[in-house]
Order: C-alpha cells, then structure tokens, then sequence
C-alpha cells in the first residue's frame, strides 16, 4: 500500500528544540506530508527523548561507548533508520560528524539545521553555541540559520534554506542564540521538513 506520509527519522543530542519544533509543526499542520517515525539520541542525557516520549514517537538512545565506537555505532543508527523505512532523516542538534559511508547510504536524504548562515562560522569546530560566539567575537550585524543537505564535507551540503537575524547590541551568545532558535531554526527547520516530504510524497 502507498505510503501517505514521506516518514522522517530525527537524530539529536541535546535539549530537542528543533524536535519539537518539527513535532509542533507536524501537530498543526505545517508538516502535511510528513511524520516523525522514530527518534534517535546519541547521548543518554538529552532531554529531546523526553520530548519524543511525550509525543508518543519511538525514541532510542545508541551511544558510541555501547556500540564499540563510532563503526558500530553507525552501523546500530542505520538498522534502526532503515527498519522504519525512513524517506528522511533530520539531524536537529545532532553534534556527532557522520562518517562518508554514513552520508552515502542517505544520499540526499539526510538535512540539518546549522546556527549560522553558511558559509559564515561553520565546518569542523562549529556547533552548539560555538558559532553564535564567533559571530559575536567577529562583530557582525547579521547571523541566522541554514538548513542544508548533509554531504560528506562538514556543513558542505547544498543549501535548502536559509533565515537570516540581526544581532543587537549588548547580545550575550546565549541571548544570540535564542533569538536565532525562535527567529530561524524553528521556522526555517519544520518548513524545509515540509516542503520536502511533499516532494517525497509526489514522486512515490
């Protein structure tokens, strides 16, 4: 039977904003053609598998540490995508770099979300607040966010979208960071899911 939704694998590492963002806007509507499926956490801590219980999704926690490094644990993260039969994966806060083998098993079908507009303050180094920090320290007046495809080059991937945010004066990181969740990612993130998941939808 022809499968309605195009079904989304999530990968996090942390808090889970961006997750929820994706399940808020699955809720309402913005994400027509899409479900999350399953949640995978590569840390045991992080509250984003929380958010996916509360949601009624399937969440795992797969940790290099239990899986004897990152080759098998890989190997764990993809029989688990795979058994869901996810059209794509979403790393939303996902802080581990995935090998090239990884990358090309999804071709074109995994994207993330980057706190900074590429090719501004990305790459190796540059993640979590990271970039915010840098953008500061270098004094722009603009920063924001980037959805793009992940490839095997560090945020090197194709850009799918981009939102940009002023910074004001007196911004703290955190202060930065924040209004770059509310102002982009959460936007940009649950609207890139959206207008791909049709796209998967109309070419089954």
């Amino acid at each position: 039977m022809e499968k309605k939704k195009a079904r989304i694998a999530v990968m996090v590492s942390g808090g889970g904003t961006n997750l929820q963002a994706i399940i808020d806007a699955q809720r309402c509507g913005i994400i027509e053609y899409g479900e999350v499926v399953v949640v995978i956490s590569n840390r045991e801590d992080a509250y984003a598998i929380e958010r996916a219980k509360k949601a009624g999704i399937d969440s795992y926690i797969v940790t290099k540490k239990a899986n004897g490094g990152q080759e098998g644990f890989e190997k764990k993260v993809i029989e688990l995508i795979d058994s869901y039969e996810a059209d794509l994966v979403v790393l939303a806060g996902f802080l581990t770099i995935l090998s090239d083998d990884f990358v090309a098993h999804y071709d074109h079908k995994i994207i993330n979300i980057h706190p900074a507009l590429i090719p501004s303050f990305c790459g190796p180094g540059y993640y979590g607040i990271k970039p915010h920090i840098a953008a500061l320290e270098r004094g722009v007046k603009v920063t924001g966010a980037t959805v793009h495809y992940v490839n095997e080059v560090a945020d090197g991937g194709e850009i799918i979208a981009q939102k940009a945010v002023t910074v004001m004066e007196g911004d703290t990181p955190e202060v930065l960071q924040r209004r770059v969740m509310e102002q982009a990612e959460w936007l940009i993130l649950p609207a890139a899911i959206a207008k791909l998941c049709r796209k998967i939808v109309a070419a089954k």
